[in-house]
């Protein structure tokens, strides 16, 4: 298994925040947002070369950051792919960055977990991966616990035994609190699709989105996540993430009786 970090975006809704530098190498809790990734996976068992997709703009950033973090986690093994764009009008959007990567590293002959680099989990992602494994695509799931919420979210609704069966992107009437996030398990077997929806002029952008095409031909399975999560999608999200992970990261005290 390979993992890929999507971070090509230029997060234009964070500026000037993000005007110098990529929102995954924002700090949150004391290191960059794509740092807490990299402590997820490189506890994964059977985990190949974890690879970033970026921009022009901020590969070497992104370079150096995976230089520093190798020195001090040698059995992490980034490639870092620079996919040519300069700006948000001419990105390859985020489908388009995992074929970039699928064809140009010829890994369609190992399953791929994929990332946004701008999520946040406060657990393991093992579990995750451990019931991926064993499917042929799996998206994860979280509990917003909040209906209107939900309209900024993708629904899903699943059979008896998590299969996908309904998929609908930001619904004006949610119907449930769980939302699919962009944490996917795609099997190798599924990698080729890729190809498949790109040809056939299907939107590049949004992961989601294939996601959306891919339940009509292949069962895509569920799996709720717990714990925190957190999309950092404005200042406030920022702002509460680092809040959040700053704790998770403080030393605990301990009483001591004497």
């Amino acid at each position: 298994m390979n993992a890929l970090i999507l971070a090509a975006g230029y997060a234009t809704r964070l500026y000037p925040l993000t005007l110098n530098k990529a929102k995954p190498l924002l700090p949150v809790g004391g290191k960059p947002i794509v740092e807490w990734l990299a402590d997820h996976l490189v506890e994964l068992d059977d985990l190949g070369t974890i690879f970033i997709v970026t921009n022009a703009k901020f590969a070497k950033d992104f370079q150096s950051w995976a230089d520093d973090y190798q020195r001090r986690q040698p059995k992490a093994r980034f490639k870092v792919i620079n996919d040519l764009s300069t700006d948000d009008s001419n990105k390859l959007g985020a489908i388009g960055d995992i074929n970039l990567v699928l064809t140009r590293e010829s890994l369609m002959d190992s399953d791929l977990l994929v990332l946004a680099g701008d999520n946040l989990f406060s657990e393991s992602l093992e579990g995750f991966v451990r019931f991926g494994r064993n499917t042929e695509a799996t998206v994860a799931l979280y509990d917003v616990g909040d209906v209107e919420a939900m309209k900024k979210y993708a629904c899903v609704t699943t059979d008896a035994s998590g299969v996908i069966t309904t998929f609908e992107e930001k619904p004006q009437k949610p119907t449930t609190t769980l939302a699919a996030i962009a944490l996917y398990y795609y099997s190798r077997g599924v990698l080729p699709l890729f190809v498949t929806y790109l040809a056939s002029g299907n939107n590049p952008d949004q992961p989601g989105r294939f996601l959306q095409w891919l339940y009509l031909r292949k069962p895509v399975k569920t799996f709720e996540i717990k714990g925190q999560w957190l999309d950092i999608g404005s200042k406030e999200t920022l702002e509460a993430a680092d809040k959040m992970f700053s704790a998770a990261n403080a030393p605990k005290s301990v009483d001591v009786a004497l």
